[in-house]
């Protein structure tokens, strides 16, 4: 009965739901249709609110608000500039959803498998809260719980997302986004089974077994459920807190390969990307290492899609219009027509440029953002002109990954030769090795029943 109390999935949990987002969704829409016809009402000012209400919300809508923002387009740009900022700090829930939550997963008397308990949450996102606990074997821990019945917010947020985005294709089509639902609804879905989390953890350390510089902690299986994930607790320290307290060009240097390698080295060697890098991810160590957290939005790739990237920015750095269609063609867009590759390259050769720069410098060089604004305005337009692209469900993570880390790079103010750091990664790459070495890492995670490889 405290399960069903908890977690009312049904259609009582969904309606709630819906009447807490529909108006919000409601007056989205409307401000979209406003934006479009020239009507500002409120401009910044409604996308404050808007961020306000979302991050109140604690759910899926925020997390979607938040992917949207990487994409060029996809939304005017003020509600672009607000929802970019969303971080998922929503407060935490008391000490009586704690106890009803822990007793729902562990049963009644759970105390007893833990010597203290933080009855404080450590952290706060948008579909748990994680508190720091102490296991009688003296191990330090974190317990992240799911917020109630957010399997009704998922399903209930997610038609009203498709609901927003509809209005919004109606509008403006340069970017139509069917697959990119499809692929949020996925992943969303995904991220309500801790156990699927506690997989993407055992498949992290596994890849990373050979990145001293970068900490997976270890699940804990016995003390774990679908909607309790105990881990191994590390200590660390936010990034923004150490960048105010200062940091010297030799430690953000670390920091910054630190990250580097943490994103692309399973990206580009087990075509695995961990698709939310913003800052509440991560901790850095003493060492100014990193500690990787939060294993929700995990993507895993077919080899030959990774291989698709390489090409592409093979194609890029040589001038190779052909192969450039071949690799957009790998990644799953259809319909391309030559200025078609040419409006997505603006955008790929704005993503990869750092990468193809053989010496020290910035991610993006214009720190003033001006460079960046007027690539996307460009694509933006070049799209609508030429008749609008379909997204394949395979861009979505791979760009939320770059944009999300150049702007951690951005923010830290550092000079990398991100040259040499990603052809450290790719210098050997080899297609079917990619497919071996991920094999063996899937096969080490030991994924729930119902996990199908890509």
């Amino acid at each position: 009965m405290a399960e069903r109390d908890l977690d009312n999935t049904g259609m009582l949990g969904e309606l709630r739901r819906m009447v807490q987002t529909t108006g919000t969704v409601g007056g989205i829409a409307a401000r979209f249709a406003g934006h479009k016809m020239g009507l500002r009402s409120g401009g910044a000012s409604h996308a404050e609110d808007l961020k306000s209400v979302l991050g109140g919300l604690k759910g899926p809508l925020m997390k979607a608000a938040q992917l949207l923002s990487t994409i060029p387009g996809a939304l005017p740009d003020d509600y672009a500039k607000e929802l970019a900022e969303l971080q998922a700090n929503a407060p935490p829930m008391g000490w009586n959803f704690v106890r009803r939550r822990m007793t729902a997963e562990l049963g009644a008397g759970w105390e007893k498998n833990f010597r203290s308990f933080g009855r404080e949450a450590a952290a706060a996102a948008s579909l748990g809260q994680v508190h720091q606990a102490v296991l009688t074997d003296g191990r330090r821990v974190a317990c992240k719980l799911q917020y109630p019945d957010m399997k009704a917010a998922v399903e209930s947020d997610l038609r009203q997302f498709r609901m927003a985005i509809g209005v919004y294709h109606r509008l403006d089509n340069a970017i139509r986004q069917d697959d990119v639902v499809e692929e949020l609804t996925e992943r969303l879905r995904e991220e309500l089974d801790y156990r699927r989390e506690a997989a993407n953890m055992r498949l992290y350390r596994a890849i990373l077994a050979d990145c001293p510089e970068v900490t997976v902690p270890a699940p804990i299986d016995e003390f774990s459920t679908q909607r309790l994930l105990t881990m191994e607790w590390v200590s660390g320290r936010g990034l923004n807190a150490a960048i105010e307290a200062g940091l010297t060009e030799e430690q953000k240097q670390k920091i910054a390969r630190s990250l580097f390698r943490a994103w692309y080295l399973p990206l580009y060697q087990y075509g695995v990307v961990h698709g939310d890098p913003h800052m509440g991810n991560f901790t850095l160590r003493d060492d100014y290492g990193l500690n990787l957290l939060d294993f929700g939005a995990i993507r895993i790739f077919s080899p030959s899609f990774i291989k698709g990237n390489i090409d592409l920015y093979r194609a890029l750095q040589t001038g190779n219009k052909a192969l450039a269609t071949e690799a957009y063609a790998a990644w799953g867009f259809d319909g391309l027509t030559s200025e078609k590759v040419d409006v997505l390259n603006e955008w790929a050769g704005f993503l990869f440029a750092p990468l193809m720069d053989d010496r020290e410098r910035f991610i993006q060089e214009d720190t003033t953002g001006v460079f960046g604004r007027d690539v996307l305005t460009k694509v933006h337009e070049g799209l609508q002109r030429t008749g609008g692209v379909k997204l394949p469900r395979e861009f979505v993570l791979v760009d939320r990954s770059a944009v999300g880390l150049g702007s951690v790079f951005m923010r830290l103010k550092v000079k990398m030769n991100w040259y040499q750091l990603f052809h450290e990664i790719i210098a050997e790459f080899d297609e079917q090795a990619l497919a071996a070495r991920q094999k063996a890492a899937i096969e080490a995670a030991h994924f729930p029943d119902g996990f199908q490889a890509p």
